[in-house]
């Protein structure tokens, strides 16, 4: 989930706060600003701290080896309401800073308002000099939620409660093959069970039974991936250019219940506007099945990217099909000269083939705006809290920590 990543900043914004410093997030040098730069961290300092925090002009900081933090945190996403989590977070770094990645590792539970229990596992591991990396997703969900039907033409009123236990395990090894490519290998599980539909007998059948309602699925395939990325920044990119495609084939050879493919094309472009870190940003987001039949629940749907951040404006799993086409554009700028706060303003469009044809019939827009609070200026962490809008009354506040992409 995008909580996830919040889990992960926070922890680190935990670590700040009691280490007296800030982790660098990326390898690149950051430009000095004229003007002395502010955070939460700054501003946390100021209140709590008789010794002042330092607010100099941005440099490069260096960090210690290994940083540990287990905090509580109480969080909100449009699909599981309030939500209290307790996290821990791990950060270490095998090479010199200025050639090797932070490696992360966020492990943690989480409680939410509709009654969902989330247990998870995610780390990216950088060998020394970004020669590798190794990406885990490993997640467990007990996790009630409303599912719509299948394509773009479904109605609110069309949502039935779905109920699942679900398991994933995502392991990816790339490998640096020239300067800002990777190749990837990997393997991929997804597995449902204890599904049941919340629904009488009186009410009309479902997409979900439509297509083939059972009781429990498993997806279990390989991977390759194909990575190329020039941004500035990951966390908070001005400029650079980032693209990952990921083909994923499920057999029965590997226990999967029968045999699939997934063409995910993920391409993301940052043009900065001005020397004041105005930027605009595009996000394109495709993901299709070209063969076999995917188990209904992974299918494309809405926020079931990686992050689940696709298509702010709708809830979670609000649209699903065989294949999506996504498009977003954002454009972010600062409200004040020492970078506290800022403002973005947004729009995207999502679509989804029709079940039983391949054609994609409904553009399904949504809209927005928020605001942004430097978080840790040594890393450009921002918290946006966005507030966005789609068709037939859809809305609802967007909560990330990081820019959504």
């Amino acid at each position: 989930m995008a909580f996830y990543r919040k889990i992960a900043y926070y922890s680190l914004l935990f670590c700040s706060l009691c280490h007296s410093s800030t982790f660098a997030q990326d390898t690149t040098k950051i430009n000095v600003d004229s003007v002395p730069q502010k955070d939460f961290v700054d501003v946390f300092s100021s209140i709590f701290k008789s010794k002042k925090h330092p607010t100099d002009t941005i440099k490069n900081v260096s960090t210690k080896k290994n940083q540990f933090a287990i905090v509580p945190v109480l969080g909100y996403t449009l699909q599981t309401g309030l939500v209290f989590d307790f996290s821990s977070n791990l950060v270490y770094r095998r090479g010199d800073k200025d050639s090797t990645n932070l490696s992360t590792w966020v492990g943690g539970i989480s409680y939410t308002e509709k009654d969902q229990l989330l247990f998870y596992l995610q780390s990216t591991a950088w060998s020394k000099n970004n020669k590798w990396n190794f990406t885990t997703d490993c997640r467990f969900y007990k996790y009630p939620q409303n599912t719509y039907g299948l394509g773009g033409n479904t109605k609110p009123s069309d949502a039935i409660l779905v109920k699942y236990n679900f398991f994933r395990l995502y392991e990816t090894a790339f490998k640096k093959v020239k300067e800002n490519i990777y190749l990837g290998v990997g393997y991929m599980l997804d597995m449902h069970w204890k599904i049941t539909q919340d629904r009488t007998i009186l009410q009309p059948i479902t997409d979900f039974e439509r297509y083939g309602y059972k009781t429990e699925s498993n997806s279990s395939g390989v991977c390759l991936n194909f990575l190329y990325d020039t941004r500035d920044n990951p966390v908070n990119a001005y400029k650079g250019f980032y693209s990952n495609i990921l083909f994923r084939y499920n057999s029965t050879l590997f226990a999967s219940d029968n045999e699939w493919t997934a063409l995910i094309i993920d391409v993301r472009k940052y043009i900065q506007l001005d020397k004041k870190h105005t930027v605009l940003a595009f996000w394109s987001y495709d993901w299709f099945t070209p063969s076999g039949k995917a188990p209904y629940l992974d299918l494309p749907s809405t926020a079931w990217d990686p992050f689940n951040n696709l298509g702010r404006g709708y809830i979670q799993s609000r649209f699903r099909s065989p294949n999506l086409l996504y498009l977003e554009s954002e454009l972010r700028f600062n409200l004040t000269r020492n970078n506290l706060l800022g403002a973005a303003i947004f729009a995207n469009a999502q679509s989804y083939s029709e079940w039983g044809t391949t054609k994609f019939e409904k553009v399904l827009p949504g809209i927005g705006a928020g605001l942004r609070l430097k978080f840790n200026k040594h890393s450009r962490t921002n918290l946006a809290v966005d507030y966005a809008f789609g068709l037939n009354g859809s809305g609802g506040i967007f909560v990330n920590l990081g820019e959504v992409f």
